[in-house]
């Protein structure tokens, strides 16, 4: 599961959708929003399709550019 830097979303908005959607710590969400914002993408979550679209789609329904790869 990839998710996208855009311009509208703030660091802590991710962070918390990381913790919430995802099952990240804090930390594992401040790294991971870091990596987005600098390198444009990071993977967030592995999984079968089956088990990251629900993720996915709490992502994209949080408003958030999320992809799965």
């Amino acid at each position: 599961l990839i998710l996208y830097n855009d311009d509208f979303n703030t660091f802590d908005h991710v962070i918390v959708s990381l913790c919430e959607i995802c099952d990240h710590d804090k930390l594992q969400a401040e790294q991971c929003a870091h990596i987005i914002h600098f390198k444009g993408k990071c993977g967030v979550k592995r999984g079968t399709a089956h088990e990251l679209q629900p993720m996915c789609e709490a992502l994209l329904n949080r408003g958030l550019s999320a992809k799965i790869e």
